[in-house]
């Protein structure tokens, strides 16, 4: 791809990829999901994202010292997401646009991310929720749309200061206290009410009752995003008040569709 004009005016410089496609079924992105890149130094992540046959990109990559470089243009699609889920979307590179974050992620140190970094992701994010219209609530992590697969950008990345510059939805964590939990082995009524739940927030979970796998990881999930002072999977008392505020928090007219 030639070097095309920004979408964004934060963007620092274009460094063009080979990797993208047009958006399926007419869908325009109404969603922002937010990477990590997980390697461990730039030079090669941006090889993978740009390099034709790697099969992967982003529209944007967030440098550590706050620089913006965009890959794909907006109304492209780009290939970030792989096979997620989100409220009944199947299609989320079709639906989203896609940031990546230089750090280096779990599998090599997981540093803090800088404060100028994350100001950039703000400032890049706050731009796209305007000329795209996309909800806070559809502000999410990889970690969301793919719980089995995916944990970024992680426990450490600052949910709180985006949301408190009006960039994704967030609620006040529940405070950790001893009480009944769920946890893997789990089953019956209380479990198929907790499945249920995260479905309606967005998440692509079955309702069976059965605390498996599958409820471990979107458990897992959720608290990275919303309750990252532990993460364990396991649905404690405060990990399931804080998912009841923040299906509070949603707004009144929004209407999921539960995975079956």
């Amino acid at each position: 791809m030639p070097k095309f004009t920004p979408d964004s005016s934060v963007v620092f410089d274009v460094v063009p990829s080979e990797n993208f496609g047009e958006r399926n079924k007419g869908l325009v992105p109404d969603m922002i999901l937010l990477h990590y890149t997980g390697m461990p130094d730039l030079e090669g992540t941006l090889y993978r994202l740009c390099t034709e046959g790697t099969e992967v990109s982003a529209h944007y990559v967030v440098l550590e010292d706050g620089r913006i470089l965009q890959c794909v243009p907006e109304a492209k699609r780009a290939w970030h997401a792989g096979v997620s889920y989100w409220a009944g979307e199947t299609d989320i590179n079709s639906c989203s646009i896609g940031i990546e974050i230089v750090n280096r992620g779990h599998d090599w140190g997981y540093p803090d991310f800088p404060l100028r970094q994350i100001a950039a992701v703000i400032a890049l994010s706050r731009g796209i929720m305007i000329r795209r219209n996309v909800p806070p609530h559809r502000v999410l992590a990889h970690s969301d749309v793919a719980p089995a697969r995916k944990q970024d950008p992680g426990e450490k990345f600052p949910w709180r200061s985006l949301a408190d510059s009006g960039v994704g939805l967030w609620v006040e964590p529940a405070p950790i206290v001893a009480g009944e939990t769920l946890r893997p082995g789990a089953n019956g009524d209380q479990v198929r009410e907790l499945q249920a739940a995260l479905a309606r927030f967005g998440y692509g979970i079955e309702a069976d009752g059965r605390y498996g796998v599958q409820t471990r990881e979107v458990v897992t999930a959720f608290q990275r995003h919303f309750r990252p002072q532990r993460v364990d999977g396991i649905a404690d008392p405060s990990t399931m008040q804080t998912l009841q505020a923040l299906l509070a928090a949603l707004p009144a007219s929004k209407t999921l569709v539960a995975a079956s």
